[in-house]
């Protein structure tokens, strides 16, 4: 196939509109099932870059849930304990632990619900049956994936009365040095972002503290190679194995600070006993489930514990979780890694990200005020690598 006509472009009203090689060569694609569309293909083909770099980095399976062209999360191969699985809605998959693409999956896409209600996903392995009925489950536009079992895409064509996106990517595909893009009728051309990012980008440590574990090297290495496929600026948080906490596309770099600290508290508070024991009716679906809990978690549009209000989505009407339960517990949660996509040019940022357990830092260094973020990290003793890489993505 060497092109494909879409149905339109970004809106309904861009049209014709298609994908095809500037060479004239094959795409690297086959379209297993359905049509995607041309965001569909601006998130597949972003977020498989993502997933096949993290496989390449850390040598596990790797998933990413993608929405307008930024990951809601991204997360490696890592079993879940039982209250993450309760959190993530996967508690009920008995196989679960036999498949670290689907744990990988469940991580991911259990990161930030709300966000990535509509998805979509990207596998760097092929899809086994256990990836396959967990992806079944959830609201998505599409899969894209090295391959599929013969089981699991049976499964994933049944999805959406059978007009699911399925995508199989040639994993040996690589694109051409140079990249271009036409904005207002101007060509734009450059070099591809091809930078590696590994260990030893964070071997520069500026701080007093420079104990480093392989834990939060995994976790710091996760977040930049996330933020290299996030519209900048970008801010990224990330633990255990996975990206809990993305801020994307704010023209301030507090603001993408405190977007992602806001959602991995979210993600943290989740797995309170508070949060997992909320009486909800069974008759209640996955979807209402998220809006509910972040509602009760931070305090929306609606007050879901107020007479007359909680008798929609409850059993019985559940305590509050008060503001100061609420911090009691964050404060137990360190370990936080935390990586930007350029440098931080105050120390608000700092203050702003210890206050969801921040203990690592990675990013690019350069501001003329770096004397004072580095002083700041030594007041809360984080361990910073400055890693003179900026990580642009537009």
């Amino acid at each position: 196939m060497k092109e494909f006509e879409l149905k339109y472009g970004c809106n309904p009203n861009q049209k014709p509109a298609k994908i095809y090689m500037d060479n004239g060569s094959e795409l690297p694609i086959e379209i297993l099932s359905g049509r995607p569309g041309y965001i569909n293909f601006l998130d597949a083909f972003n977020s498989w870059q993502l997933v096949k770099e993290l496989k390449e980095a850390l040598g596990l399976p790797a998933v990413t849930s993608f929405k307008h062209v930024s990951p809601t999360s991204a997360a490696v191969g890592k079993v879940l304990d039982e209250k993450l699985k309760k959190a993530c809605f996967v508690d009920d998959i008995e196989d679960l632990d036999s498949s670290l693409l689907a744990c990988a999956y469940a991580r991911a896409r259990g990161t930030d619900r709300m966000c990535s209600f509509g998805d979509w996903v990207a596998l760097s392995d092929v899809c086994d049956v256990t990836t396959a009925k967990l992806i079944k489950r959830e609201v998505s536009d599409g899969v894209i994936a090295p391959g599929y079992d013969d089981e699991a895409l049976e499964i994933l064509k049944t999805k959406r009365n059978g007009n699911y996106n399925i995508v199989k990517i040639d994993p040996n595909y690589v694109p051409e040095v140079q990249e271009k893009k036409h904005v207002f009728g101007v060509t734009f051309e450059q070099g591809r972002n091809n930078f590696k990012i590994n260990r030893q980008l964070l071997e520069n440590i500026v701080t007093k503290n420079k104990d480093l574990p392989e834990s939060a090297v995994r976790d710091l290495i996760i977040s930049l190679i996330t933020l290299k496929y996030t519209q900048s600026n970008s801010v990224c948080f990330a633990c255990d194995g996975q990206a809990i906490g993305v801020g994307a596309g704010q023209q301030s770099r507090i603001h993408c600070t405190r977007l992602a600290g806001s959602k991995a508290d979210t993600w943290f508070l989740r797995q309170s006993d508070k949060v997992l024991s909320l009486p909800f009716k069974d008759t209640l679906g996955r979807p209402d489930r998220d809006n509910v809990i972040d509602g009760y978690i931070n305090q929306n549009e609606e007050d879901v514990c107020a007479d007359g209000v909680w008798q929609k989505y409850f059993t019985s009407q559940p305590e509050r979780f008060t503001e100061e339960e609420k911090k009691a517990y964050l404060a137990t949660k360190t370990d936080v890694a935390l990586g930007s996509d350029a440098f931080f040019p105050f120390d608000d940022n700092i203050e702003r990200a210890c206050r969801s357990g921040v203990k690592y830092i990675a990013q690019p260094g350069g501001s003329i005020r770096d004397d004072l973020v580095i002083d700041c990290c030594d007041k809360y003793g984080i361990v910073m690598s400055m890693t003179g890489m900026r990580l642009f993505h537009h």
